[in-house]
């Protein structure tokens, strides 16, 4: 299905937790998260950080990582998706920002309702069931990403996509 053209650019927001509860978790170690020491004092465990969601017989939590080649912005955001039976974490591997592109879960994409989060060094995102969201998008240089997600059978689907008529949405830094 192809929108027709509404052209603006999104305000590009920091990514919090408050901002982006709409949306999913806000993966970080900081203050706010729970944590305690373990391992004799060695380490500290920032504990639950996202709750990883898997819905229909068969699914299964499956951990990978997406090598991403960077964009080049501004940029048009061209192509949303959905996963409708789970949720989707992602986590820069290495010191890099990234950027969120998000609109709430629903059967139907809202443009209007479109926002931008730059996650910065040391935090990730664990996208919420059927939240619309842009295709990862690395913006300093190549990275890699722990991604965790669901497996198995994906029947009727676990990927909604709408594409966006060309030029009617950008982002820029």
């Amino acid at each position: 299905m192809t929108l027709p053209p509404v052209p603006r650019t999104v305000a590009v927001e920091p990514l919090t937790t408050k901002a982006f509860a709409p949306f999913g978790e806000v993966i970080e170690a900081g203050a706010a998260a729970r944590h305690f020491s373990i391992n004799d004092g060695y380490a500290e465990r920032y504990h639950a950080l996202a709750h990883v969601d898997i819905v229909g017989a068969g699914g299964h939590a499956i951990v990978s990582i997406f090598r991403a080649k960077p964009r080049v912005l501004p940029m048009a955001v061209e192509r949303m998706e959905r996963h409708p039976l789970g949720s989707q974490a992602f986590v820069a591997l290495s010191p890099m920002p990234f950027m969120v592109v998000v609109a709430a879960p629903a059967e139907v994409l809202d443009l209007s309702a479109i926002r931008c989060f730059l996650a910065s060094t040391g935090q990730g995102v664990n996208y919420a069931r059927g939240t619309w969201h842009h295709p990862l998008i690395a913006i300093d240089g190549p990275g890699d990403f722990l991604v965790i997600d669901r497996g198995g059978p994906a029947v009727p689907g676990n990927c909604d996509e709408v594409v966006l008529a060309h030029g009617s949405l950008w982002i820029n830094r």
